[in-house]
């Protein structure tokens, strides 16, 4: 049993290793990764291939995370593409005892109070996913294509606030990569600066 847990740990080393030293970029193949959703259900990247997938990540005590949240931004955007067939997995990558963390259980509370309609949401308390793409703030937002390459990468939107007036005058990064993709076009914004409270890794 020791010997195990000594390989086992060093694997999970070898692993957030590989995770620092190969970060997710635009125009290259996301990073594969599996998580358990807040039903104890796993989901891989490649579960979805041939599907367009958002990534969000969450936090729900982080203020600009509440700005669309508590606007019905985030929910009017998830509905809408999966709507149209888009996989919205919003991902939570606080570390045990930071702000943020949560169990499959709060998480389905949070949910079910936000009106919420991502397609899953995904633990990540070890931040093995979200130091692999990246992910600096919540929320920041990927749009994987159906191939399976990352096409945008950054902010939900053009403003850096946390209040949610300034949502109808904002530049919608997702949703018009999201409209773009869907017409067979390349997506005019590929990269921007996301901005929100940092991932309590």
């Amino acid at each position: 049993m020791k010997h195990f847990s000594i390989a086992a740990a060093f694997a999970s080393i070898l692993a957030v290793t590989a995770a620092q030293a190969s970060p997710a970029k635009v125009g290259e193949p996301a990073p594969a990764f599996t998580l358990t959703d807040s039903n104890g259900v796993q989901h891989s990247l490649a579960d979805f291939a041939g599907k367009t997938v958002v990534l969000e990540w969450t936090n729900h005590e982080c203020p600009f995370v509440k700005k669309h949240y508590e606007s019905s931004n985030m929910q009017a955007q998830q509905t809408a593409a999966t709507a149209d067939g888009v996989v919205w997995l919003s991902i939570n990558s606080s570390a045990a005892g930071k702000q943020g963390n949560v169990d499959g259980s709060a998480a389905n509370r949070l949910r079910t109070q936000a009106k919420a309609a991502s397609t899953a949401y995904l633990l990540d308390a070890t931040g093995v996913t979200g130091r692999m793409y990246a992910a600096k703030t919540t929320p920041h937002m990927y749009i994987i294509d159906p191939k399976g390459v990352l096409r945008y990468a950054g902010a939900i939107d053009s403003i850096p606030s946390a209040d949610p007036a300034d949502i109808p005058k904002a530049t919608q990064y997702v949703s018009t990569a999201l409209a773009e993709l869907a017409a067979g076009k390349p997506v005019t914004t590929v990269v921007t600066q996301a901005y929100g409270c940092s991932v309590k890794y």
